[in-house]
Order: C-alpha cells, then sequence, then structure tokens
C-alpha cells in the first residue's frame, strides 16, 4: 500500500496535515513502514522532521512520535532521481513491526521545520510493504 498527498504550490504549510488510513486484517505478518517525500532540487535543507500521528482500531486518540528523515548521504541528495525532482522512501522504524488489532489505521503527517511553509515539497505519504521476516 502506497498512498502520497500533493501539497499545493510545492509549499507545505505547518497547518496542512495530510491523513492517510488503511485496513489491517491479518495481525500476524510483519510490515515495513516508510515516509514517502518528493521534493524539487531546490529544497533547501540535507533533512525534513516529520511529526506522525497515529490512531490504531479502537482507539480513540492519536499518538504523536517525531522522525528526523535524512535526504542527503555526503554532499548528494539520496533517493531516486527524475529530473530535478527526488523521491525518497525512508524506513519509519528499523525493525518491522506487527498491527497487532484488526480494523482501520489512520496516520496524519505534518512538517516540524522552521519555515513555514516549507518550499519545494511536492508530496508526502506513506509506503507499507509485508516484510519477509
Amino acid at each position: 500500500m502506497e498512498q502520497t498527498n500533493a501539497i499545493p504550490g510545492h509549499a507545505w504549510s505547518s497547518d496542512r496535515v495530510p491523513e492517510f488510513s488503511f485496513d489491517i486484517t491479518d495481525t500476524t505478518s510483519f510490515h515495513r513502514l516508510f515516509f514517502v517525500i518528493r521534493h524539487t532540487d531546490a529544497y533547501e535543507f540535507n533533512n525534513i522532521w516529520i511529526g506522525a500521528e497515529s490512531m490504531s482500531p479502537g482507539d480513540t486518540a492519536f499518538t504523536s512520535q517525531r522522525f528526523e528523515l535524512p535526504l542527503t548521504r555526503g554532499d548528494r541528495w539520496s533517493g531516486r532521481a527524475m529530473d530535478d525532482i527526488r523521491e525518497h522512501r525512508i524506513l519509519m522504524y528499523r525493525e518491522p513491526v506487527r498491527f497487532r488489532r484488526p480494523g482501520r489505521y489512520r496516520v496524519r503527517l505534518h512538517q516540524l521545520m522552521r519555515q513555514d511553509p516549507l518550499k519545494h515539497v511536492m508530496n508526502v505519504g506513506l509506503r507499507i510493504e509485508r516484510s519477509g521476516r
């Protein structure tokens, strides 16, 4: 599963909080979770701070976490390139996770950078892959 949200004008405002939802039926499998970030070469930073809020089925409140995502290796962009666009798929957690409850999960992403709006960000999203573990 991969879902992305386009950022209007390629300027991610701190009050724009894309939300993604997905259903889990298999609670025995492990999954790898990735942030998906697309930006232009004009992006001014070598990282991005993301706030992620998640809600499990049956919960009534979101749980928050902060992530610093590196976007460069040395002096070069990491991720895949297409012309002046960079796409990053960055692991959320080092180890695969198991969803303990079946049902609908919700995740909200927001930028935590000092620049607001955060310029040259085109898309943000979430990717979930079943792990071989």
